[in-house]
């Protein structure tokens, strides 16, 4: 589906956005893949062997190196944004949550996702070829967090996150909008939890409100992400495409 297509993953060195190289490399894809840790990118990627993947240190908080980026870019077929930048006191619970701090985490990681998008629609605008942008957001994207399911575990479900996500959903269908061409597509994807060596108590939860395979892995992902960018999806845009096991039923 997507052979010889050049396709950038930004967050390429992260749980999923490893799990979708892998993936667009078996299918064949041209694959830049992009991090702001590029030494966690040439531990996993061996560009000697594979000619199909260029790696590219990459900061999306810094617009001017973002924009140099994609300027530098002849043609884009798909771009997928894995990307989840955070401060060091992300994760608080509710109360414990400074405003600067929630400001600080929508900047990052909701701004970066605007910069990415703003920044892929102006290069359509110059090739004039089709392209699809799969952005992730989350379950919590689009449903209230079940805090019953974190107790017992030092976790919680972040309130920047629940913010950044559900932003994300409606980016897809402003950018969409606001292009309004046929050729250029924005979709998500909305995982369920994605297992990381959680607490078991948290699993256990987690598990019962799913239809019985519970937190699912990044591998689980990737053919959503494939459909969306592929000539299969060609009409879809704007959307939001829940994997979660029924979690949101």
């Amino acid at each position: 589906m997507l052979k010889n297509k050049t396709i950038l993953v930004v967050g390429a060195a992260g749980l999923l956005g490893s799990k979708v190289i892998n993936a667009l490399l078996q299918a064949n894809a041209q694959v830049i893949a992009t991090d702001i840790n590029l030494t966690g990118l040439q531990q996993q990627f061996d560009t000697g062997k594979n000619q199909n993947i260029t790696l590219v240190s990459l900061d999306i908080n810094n617009e001017a190196e973002v924009k140099r980026f994609f300027e530098q870019q002849p043609q884009l077929e798909g771009v997928v944004n894995c990307a989840y930048p955070r401060n060091k006191h992300y994760g608080k619970s509710f109360f414990d949550v400074s405003l600067s701090s929630f400001n600080d985490n929508v900047a990052m990681h909701l701004g970066s996702s605007f910069i990415i998008m703003q920044q892929s629609a102006a290069l359509f605008l110059r090739q004039q070829s089709p392209m699809s942008i799969v952005n992730v957001s989350s379950i919590y994207g689009v449903v209230a967090p079940d805090f019953d399911i974190y107790e017992g575990t030092p976790m919680t479900m972040p309130v920047e996150y629940a913010a950044i996500k559900s932003a994300i959903v409606h980016l897809n269908k402003y950018v969409s909008s606001f292009i309004k061409d046929s050729r250029f597509r924005v979709n998500s994807i909305s995982p369920g939890g994605l297992f990381n060596h959680q607490p078991q108590a948290f699993l256990d939860k987690y598990q019962q409100r799913t239809m019985g395979t519970g937190m699912l892995s990044a591998d689980d992902m990737t053919g959503s992400v494939l459909f969306l960018l592929s000539e299969q999806s060609k009409y879809m845009t704007g959307q939001n495409l829940i994997i979660d096991d029924g979690f949101t039923l």
